[in-house]
């Protein structure tokens, strides 16, 4: 079927026709035509795979507004002015089409301009495959693909697209069979290998032709490369980073620089420099499978002053209905060359961290969260070390390694290393060995004595049992240390100053809170923590009976201060109560001690030391007594003051604070016996 005459061949294609007949008219042989005509022809082939692209994005943006009418449309207007449709009537009907479409019927999209983005694709197609199909060396195999989807975009003389006809065009997975968008891809690898074929100079490693004869592109294209092959070698021996650049765009005013970065068909990197303007522009155009990945890079250009377009939704087009495809511009100015050349050697510079990220992505999600794993990465490029060495070294094999090595005591199978050493340590470490990994990468043996060693500082490093107990310890006497000094002043006729106590205490039971929190969640992954768990649950007690006094007390005082007929505590009341808090005081003190002998204390311990600890934890036992003693006295103190001075909520709240106070002393026998038990076993005493 031939297509209309309506809006035929971009001015690209007519340029070349015209230089065809020129060197026809003086006689020259057909060869000659394609030699001369070759690499004009390469430029306007890359153009119109630029502009391919964006047709394939134009059709799957008429598909998302066609299912989700409600939905904002997807903004091309960068993507537009990237591919150079420079016509204003030409943008605009090409940035309108998506709202245009609607759902026919399920599985079946009207788009009214269809006819005409059809003749586009199938007229740039054309452009894009001639320096391939045609000439010495001709791909048939690619020429017969070509005029099979020629023909095909032929028969769309309708509004009407079904779902199957769209996914046909637009899908990139080779295991289902052909497609439009694949033989675009594959026309543009033809393209690179061709542009190498061609390239009449090369500069620093990239293959160029048609620079500007002033020689001004030279100084641009070795920034670009002196950026790329400062950092090229962490890509040891993987495939990626060609480079080619020529003169595009509609005049030829524009360098264009095209990296491939990897092996991927989707992963593209182009680039194209306006001089002539001010201030100069430098437009990227970057497209990538990977979301994640996709943002890592743009957060890598921001460095050196990119500018991305809009929202992550105008810069994502979906692809084989799920299969996340993102393409995204990003613009950079520079006010003189010497700025335009440290931009792009910045962004040279930062391509190779690309290639493989996501493989290192997904190996570094078994030791840190998925957050954790971009961490590391974007820590090891600002580092200048990568990941391609970690990567050859073994990856997770090498961590896994490490792990094992440190026996069963500190890792079990299945253990997650940020389980172990925290969030933040695990990257800390994961960051350590790959930045060890660039500087040897040919010593994989030193790697992993490295990696061992490593992981045994920081096991060391951590807070062991000792350490939290004693810390958690801290805190209760903190809080009994508080709730004694209240009492000692009188603050139960001071409310200001009570509910001030009330709000430290509440503080500082939290934080013991979280240490509790934290033996919990060790204990979850690693069975040895278990006792510690226990032990310090018992001590939570001991902060939770401490810190409801505190509180307790600020409501007694709020209480006398509201009533001014009550007189506060008589005398017998307030000195019991002194002796209470007095009394637990002393056994935190006590068991703090006790903690701290008994972390020196093994089989080998000293007899006085032993008996030293021993003293203190017996002191802890007897003073639960006391407070049982105590607590009556109080009980009594406080009815007799009842009788004397009828108070009913007086002597509810004081018969409760003292109830607390006295629950804190049973805590801390519970928690002695445990320790006892606990310090036994370390110096090899049997215990019932």
């Amino acid at each position: 079927m031939r297509l209309p005459d309506t809006a035929r061949l971009a001015t690209s294609t007519l340029s070349i026709m015209e230089k065809s007949d020129a060197v026809a008219s003086i006689g020259a042989q057909a060869p000659a035509v394609s030699s001369l005509l070759r690499p004009a022809q390469v430029r306007a082939a890359l153009k119109a795979n630029d502009r391919l692209k964006l047709y394939l994005s134009v059709l799957q943006a008429a598909r998302a507004h066609a299912q989700h009418p409600r939905e904002a449309t997807l903004d091309l207007s960068r993507e537009i002015a990237a591919a150079d449709i420079g016509a204003r009537a030409d943008a605009d009907w090409l940035h309108d089409l998506p709202a245009t479409a609607t759902e026919e019927t399920p599985g079946r999209l009207r788009v009214p301009d269809l006819p005409r983005l059809a003749l586009r694709l199938h007229d740039d197609l054309g452009v894009m495959a001639r320096p391939v199909i045609e000439g010495e060396g001709a791909d048939g195999e690619l020429a017969s693909r070509v005029a099979g989807w020629q023909r095909t975009l032929g028969s769309l003389g309708g509004p009407v697209l079904t779902v199957e006809q769209l996914n046909a065009l637009t899908h990139s997975q080779r295991e289902r069979g052909d497609s439009l968008h694949i033989t675009v891809m594959d026309l543009h690898k033809a393209l690179n290998r061709l542009a190498a074929e061609l390239s009449t100079d090369r500069i620093d490693g990239a293959h160029c032709w048609q620079l500007a004869p002033n020689g001004s592109d030279r100084a641009r294209i070795a920034a670009f490369m002196r950026g790329l092959n400062r950092t090229a070698p962490l890509k040891f021996d993987h495939p990626g980073l060609d480079t080619a650049a020529t003169r595009g765009g509609g005049d030829g005013d524009k360098l264009l620089i095209q990296n491939d970065i990897g092996t991927n068909d989707a992963h593209v990197l182009v680039i194209q420099v306006e001089t002539e303007t001010s201030p100069k522009v430098i437009t990227l155009t970057y497209s990538d499978l990977h979301r994640r990945r996709f943002g890592f890079f743009q957060r890598l250009l921001a460095e050196v002053g990119a500018h991305w377009g809009g929202a992550e939704q105008r810069i994502t087009q979906g692809l084989n209905q799920g299969d996340a495809y993102h393409i995204g511009t990003a613009r950079f100015e520079a006010q003189d060359e010497t700025e335009l050349a440290r931009q792009l050697e910045g962004i040279g510079e930062r391509i190779v961290f690309l290639i493989d990220w996501n493989r290192a992505r997904k190996r570094l999600v078994h030791f840190v969260s998925r957050e954790g794993a971009v961490a590391v990465l974007e820590a090891t490029t600002r580092a200048r070390a990568g990941h391609m060495a970690w990567l050859n070294a073994g990856a997770e094999r090498l961590i896994w390694d490490a792990m094992a090595a440190q026996g069963p005591s500190q890792f079990r199978l299945g253990d997650r290393l940020d389980e172990v050493l925290g969030e933040a340590e695990a990257r800390d470490f994961l960051i350590h060995v790959m930045r060890a990994a660039a500087e040897h990468p040919q010593a994989p043996a030193l790697l992993l004595d490295q990696a061992q060693a490593q992981l045994a500082r920081r096991l060391r490093g951590r807070r062991g049992d000792d350490e939290l107990l004693e810390e958690h310890a801290a805190y209760c006497h903190a809080l009994a240390q508080g709730l004694r000094d209240a009492l000692a002043h009188g603050l139960e006729r001071d409310a200001d100053a009570a509910e001030r106590l009330a709000a430290r205490a509440k503080a500082w039971e939290r934080h013991a809170d979280q240490l509790v929190v934290h033996a919990r969640e060790l204990a979850e992954h690693q069975p040895q923590w278990q006792p510690l768990m226990r032990l310090i649950g018992r001590g939570d007690d001991v902060a939770d009976a401490l810190e409801e006094a505190c509180y307790v007390l600020s409501l007694l005082a709020e209480h006398f201060a509201a009533t001014p007929a009550a007189d506060g505590w008589s005398a017998p009341v307030r000195e019991v109560m002194n002796e209470l808090a007095d009394a637990v005081l002393n056994a935190v003190q006590d068991h703090v001690k006790a903690l701290a002998v008994a972390r020196t204390l093994g089989q080998a311990s000293q007899s006085d030391d032993q008996a030293e600890y021993l003293s203190a934890a017996w002191r802890v036992q007897q003073a639960e007594r006391h407070c049982d003693e105590l607590l009556r006295r109080a009980r009594r103190a406080l009815a007799q003051q009842c009788r004397e001075q009828p108070d009913a909520v007086a002597l509810t709240l004081g018969n409760e604070l003292a109830a607390a106070i006295e629950d804190a002393s049973d805590a801390l026998l519970a928690l002695g016996w445990g320790l006892r038990e606990r310090t036994m076993q370390r110096m090899g005493v049997a215990t019932a």
